[in-house]
């Protein structure tokens, strides 16, 4: 058998990256008229990509309806609807397929008029990135903002921003910086990976396919080469194994496998995997696809799983690995888009589908309603068709289930109206409890109804003062885990017992083997280990002790719930500033290391935020300072 030419081979190697080449999916959005549809159809015809015979047609309803004089209106290669090219909008979302010799492109063309903006969350579901068009005219616009915020709520981090009709306005630099300015003071509100800026005229072809003559002070790319180019890999969980069972195959006595599309992660054959929600484990004997067998798979993948041993699987049962577990809850917090005519009922019982299961569930809670031109929240009673608002969902059934915002597969899920099987909302399963409730509700059962409202007290404060010789404060301890909260509180306690006084350490990870042995790490869960921690140390601090409390407390409501309790003048806040590899370095538990290989979550600074203080009473940077030296500035400060 001969060897392959030179050419042979080469026309392989062509071949074989044609084939393997990634998939892009993208969506374009924005206000009334920016320019849309044109754009796509500019994209498609400059790239060639356009049959002729759609092309004949374009140009046969261009002289019909007389959207242009000479040009072709692009838009009608992408607006299908009669009722949409009789009035010039985009209606529904419209699909359209291309690849070039280096991606492959599935677009979602969405309307721009606001009572079509649940079309446009459609569309945006399945994104990996959204283009932003902006009417240079124009500018900036509410449902430019509108749907800016609805992109990075589903979770699209990439965002170019279009800035169309460049033409109208002489190419003008100055009118593109000025959008540029504005959106990006906006977006720094949102939560997106990247935004790029791109000036064109989709009318004129300018910057689509091929850079435009008439921008000469524009040195980045056309839109097309950006896309072609745009790093999406990344942003792929493949930790995190999720399999939702969709259906079990049983065509004979042999063989029991079951079906579904592996939501995220890698599925190995000979894994140990665990079933949830019954918590059982197996090992994975065999992965099957349409064309055989397979060692591995990832999402998207559609495959069949079997399972050594005999297992209890069924539609609605999830595939995960033994130690990374999603939350197993019947009650969780979520952004929603509220998509129905008739609004939202809170109490009223809907139908949820999440992954491959469906149960009955309750919107209990609307917590606030957002303002998406000013991203701002707004107390509401309700939600009306286009709004969106944060939520608590309650379920018969425990779930499982991750934040939106780590894996969208479980993160998401739809409301459906039990009576008329309307989908009427989409939401995005969140990890926080928000800011502004943990000071104002209470986390476990309120029993303040049934005690007294100023409870008697012997002993004054003063009294303890002046008989110990010292002033009542807690020192409160933040910073990342490893940050050095714990060394040097306890080399503080030392320092004021030798100077006689009296004092005491409250550390998280103590309290966690005793009074707080019964909490996790969820948000509700460390809020209420805060709120414990805080009531201990006031009681403390009213027998006229110093106490020293060593605490993450990630979040600023956290500390300021801890502030309130305690008591404004004798709490001092202290900010141990380490930077999070200098954290790492610091950790012979591997704390870190697992929550990066996905076996444990909620570790503060990897896949939990923490919130640096805003204005402490004291900032140590222990990366730079001894323990001897951080001691001594908090003593300067308390004594």
């Amino acid at each position: 058998m001969t060897a392959p030419s030179g050419e042979a081979r080469g026309v392989e190697q062509y071949l074989e990256r044609y084939e393997s080449r990634d998939l892009l999916r993208f969506l374009t959005c924005g206000s009334v008229d920016d320019g849309k549809s044109t754009l796509i159809g500019r994209l498609l015809h400059d790239s060639q990509m356009v049959y002729d015979d759609l092309l004949a047609a374009a140009r046969r309803d261009t002289i019909r309806h007389g959207t242009t004089e000479d040009e072709i209106d692009f838009a009608l290669l992408v607006d299908g609807l009669e009722a949409e090219r009789e009035q010039g909008i985009t209606i529904d979302v419209a699909y359209r397929y291309f690849s070039t010799p280096k991606r492959i492109f599935i677009i979602a063309d969405t309307p721009g008029h606001e009572q079509y903006t649940r079309n446009m969350a459609t569309g945006a579901s399945n994104s990996d990135l959204a283009i932003i068009l902006v009417d240079a005219r124009k500018g900036l616009l509410d449902q430019t903002r509108r749907h800016a915020f609805i992109a990075s709520l589903l979770g699209i981090r990439h965002l170019v921003v279009a800035v169309n009709k460049m033409d109208l306005l002489g190419y003008a630099e100055e009118r593109f910086e000025e959008i540029r300015s504005r959106f990006a003071d906006f977006a720094a509100k949102l939560q997106v990976t990247d935004v790029d800026f791109i000036p064109m005229s989709a009318l004129r072809g300018e910057n689509v396919v091929r850079s435009g003559e008439s921008m000469p002070w524009y040195q980045g790319p056309p839109l097309l080469s950006f896309l072609e180019t745009v790093h999406i890999a990344g942003d792929r969980n493949l930790i995190d194994l999720r399999f939702p069972v969709q259906m079990v195959l049983r065509p004979d006595l042999d063989y029991r496998g079951y079906a579904g599309s592996v939501a995220s992660g890698i599925l190995r054959t000979g894994d140990e995997v665990m079933v949830l929600p019954s918590m059982r484990t197996s090992r994975i004997r065999r992965i099957t696809t349409f064309d055989g067998d397979v060692g591995e798979a990832f999402s998207p993948m559609a495959v069949t799983v079997m399972l050594e041993g005999e297992s209890d699987v069924s539609r609605g049962d999830m595939l995960v690995h033994p130690n990374n577990v999603p939350q197993l809850t019947r009650e969780f917090e979520a952004m929603l888009v509220w998509m129905a005519e008739e609004p939202l009922a809170i109490g009223r019982e809907y139908l949820l589908k999440q992954t491959t299961v469906q149960v009955p569930a309750i919107v209990s809670d609307l917590r606030y309603r957002m303002n998406v031109g000013t991203i701002s929240r707004e107390q509401a009673d309700s939600l009306a068709l286009n709004e969106i608002g944060r939520v608590r969902v309650e379920t018969p059934r425990a779930l499982a289930i991750d934040p939106y915002a780590r894996n969208k597969a479980t993160g998401a899920f739809i409301l459906i109206d039990r009576l008329s099987n309307v989908t009427v909302a989409a939401g995005m399963i969140l990890d926080r409890e928000p800011a502004e409730s943990l000071s104002a509700r209470p986390i476990a059962i309120d029993a303040g109804s049934n005690v007294r409202t100023s409870p008697g007290r012997g002993i004054a404060p003063a009294e303890r003062s002046t008989k110990l010789g010292q002033q009542p404060v807690v020192v409160w301890l933040t910073g990342l885990p490893r940050s050095g909260k714990s060394s040097i509180a306890y080399a503080l306690e030392g320092e004021l017992f030798k100077r006689g006084k009296l004092v005491a350490v409250l550390d998280g990870e103590s309290l966690r083997l005793g009074i707080s042995r019964d909490l996790g790490f969820s948000p509700r869960d460390r809020a209420e280990h805060v709120r414990r921690a805080a009531e201990i140390a006031k009681m403390m601090a009213d027998l006229g002790s110093i106490v020293l409390a060593a605490f993450v407390s990630p979040t600023e409501a956290e500390r300021r719930v801890a502030r309130e309790i305690i008591g404004a003048g004798r709490f001092v806040e202290v900010y141990c500033n380490a930077p999070l590899e200098v954290c790492e370095q610091r950790d012979q538990a591997n704390l870190f290391a697992r929550a990066r290989q996905g076996e444990i979550h909620n570790v503060t600074g990897i896949d939990a935020p923490y919130e640096p203080p805003l204005a402490p009473d004291l900032e140590i940077r222990t990366a730079e300072r001894s323990v001897e030296e951080a001691v001594t500035e908090v003593l300067r400060l308390i004594l």
